[in-house]
């Protein structure tokens, strides 16, 4: 089993009809959580994590297909595509 690096005694409390807990600003920010997050139940308890998204930014589509040494030896034959204008730096 994993070793916590700290724990906290949170209370539970009621929102509305719910429950829920209330977690410090500066544990959020640490743990970069903006307006929403991921629970899993494991075996364990319960982890929240950030929400991962699943889209790639075209900076990592680049970073990841330079990484897999593409071959762009049929490069010339794309130039027509309108990628060649875009102002990103791999």
């Amino acid at each position: 089993m994993e070793k916590s690096l700290r724990s906290r005694d949170i209370k539970i409390v009621p929102i509305g009809n719910s429950l829920g807990v209330r977690l410090p600003k500066a544990l959020l920010q640490k743990y970069g959580f903006t307006d929403s997050l991921v629970l899993e139940e494991t075996e364990q308890g319960l982890l929240l994590r950030k929400k991962q998204d699943d889209k790639l930014s075209w900076v990592d589509t680049y970073k990841a297909m330079a990484k897999a040494g593409e071959d762009w030896s049929e490069y010339d034959s794309t130039l027509l595509d309108g990628l060649e204008n875009d102002d990103i730096d791999p």
